[in-house]
């Protein structure tokens, strides 16, 4: 327990120096590894975490659903999201930050990415925002707060990356991501709603749309809709594997944009380089994770820990309450891949001894990562909005989405309180 203490102290270091996580996990992982049994074996375990995750079959799904999400970035599907969404809500006070919240939770059922989508919608939604004299810190924290929807609602990376570090059905964990995710939009929407009705200034009426009007804008965001649920119909109703939904929805994605006439060379080209970088990235980051997780393995760390905690005269859900402060306090210096791989190695076989449910667990451990995009000091949706409204201070962003980080906490209490709101789609499935 000595032993992965102070390697989690020297991780800690070496991140707040500014080394790469993914860097600094593998090295702390490497010694460790190395002091505890010897560095020939440290080396053999790099050299076969390092094949084994590059050649994982199961991780083929990630760049698959990274490409799909470029794609429809690149189609403009965003601005016909927007437009439906305003088209219905933009009437109503507040309604083009409701409208906002809307269209990002569509846009984040294909794009799976809660910074794509932050940085994408802010281009779509601030102009209309700001021409109907919304305040900045109303229309940032919408844009900001409907971001963090990326990683829960399906399909999600981060719940990828869960289900294969846990060995967790990923199908079933698409399917638990589902009302919690459409119970995080009703939040913001009660959000927008409250901060309106306290300051009516914030958020004035848009123009009215004739009901006519409003049902043709439906026309625009028919193919989202039909690859949301030809993706997610076909894992749920078990046509095929996450690996082939995810195949299916990048071919699917491709032509989209083609039929839109959105897909020249050029764009080709960044779809796919974006794409590999993002990819490379995040196997990096797993390489790291898993090199750190078997050293906190071989010291016994995930086993001790339970057994600590099994010892505590305190209610399981205690021990959760004090993982999801955890999990706010990590959210302030770390990103949310980076929460995710680092914790969930050692925390899941405590859970799992406590006899909670993994999938249940993996959707508490996501909306807690949505939280900490928005918690300051890091927040990376805000600076993601910052760098993308450069004239916008932080401090009027973070002010915007404080009614949002309320609703985030109402959500992930009921969903610790009341599991079956995650598990109810995925026990649907067995």
């Amino acid at each position: 327990m000595e032993a992965s203490i102070i390697g989690f102290a020297f991780l800690l270091f070496l991140i707040l120096s500014k080394v790469p996580i993914p860097m600094a996990m593998a090295v702390v992982g490497f010694i460790g590894f190395g002091e505890a049994i010897n560095y020939h074996a440290s080396l053999s375990m790099v050299a076969q975490v390092a094949s084994e995750e590059g050649m994982n079959y199961g991780l083929s799904v990630v760049p698959l659903f990274i490409l799909m999400g470029n794609f429809v970035t690149q189609s403009g599907l965003s601005h016909e999201l927007y437009k439906s969404s305003y088209a219905f809500l933009g009437h109503k006070k507040g309604g083009l930050a409701m409208a906002t919240i809307v269209a990002c939770g569509g846009f984040s059922a294909v794009c799976g990415s809660s910074l794509a989508t932050a940085a994408t919608m802010s281009k779509v939604a601030m102009p209309s925002m700001r021409k109907f004299g919304y305040a900045d810190s109303l229309a940032t924290g919408s844009i900001a707060a409907g971001g963090t929807l990326g990683i829960l609602i399906p399909p999600s990376v981060i719940l990828v990356i869960y289900g294969l570090m846990t060995e967790t059905d990923i199908g079933q964990l698409f399917a638990a991501g589902i009302l919690p995710g459409l119970l995080g939009i009703f939040c913001y929407l009660c959000a927008v709603a409250a901060a309106t009705k306290i300051n009516p200034k914030i958020g004035p009426r848009g123009e009215k749309i004739p009901w006519p009007d409003r049902f043709r804008s439906l026309k625009g965001v028919w193919g989202v809709l039909l690859l949301f649920f030809i993706v997610m119909g076909g894992i749920y109703a078990g046509i095929f594997t996450p690996t082939e939904a995810a195949g299916i929805g990048a071919t699917g994605a491709f032509f989209f944009t083609l039929f839109r006439k959105k897909l020249t060379l050029e764009i080709l080209k960044k779809v796919l380089v974006d794409s590999a970088s993002t990819t490379a990235m995040i196997f990096f980051l797993l390489i790291g994770s898993m090199i750190f997780a078997n050293f906190v393995n071989v010291v016994g760390m995930p086993d001790a820990l339970a057994d600590f905690v099994l010892g505590w005269d305190v209610s399981p859900f205690v021990v959760v309450l004090i993982l999801m402060l955890v999990y706010v306090l990590l959210g302030c210096i770390l990103e949310s891949m980076s929460m995710i791989v680092l914790t969930v190695p050692v925390f899941y076989p405590m859970i799992q001894a406590l006899g909670f449910d993994l999938i249940w667990f993996g959707i508490v451990v996501v909306v807690v990562t949505e939280i900490s995009l928005i918690t300051p000091p890091v927040g990376l949706n805000v600076f993601v909005l910052k760098a993308v409204l450069p004239d916008v201070k932080v401090s009027t962003i973070f002010k915007g989405v404080t009614p949002f980080w309320i609703a985030d906490i109402v959500r992930l209490t009921l969903i610790v309180l009341f599991p079956a709101i995650s598990l109810f789609l995925a026990h649907m499935m067995v």
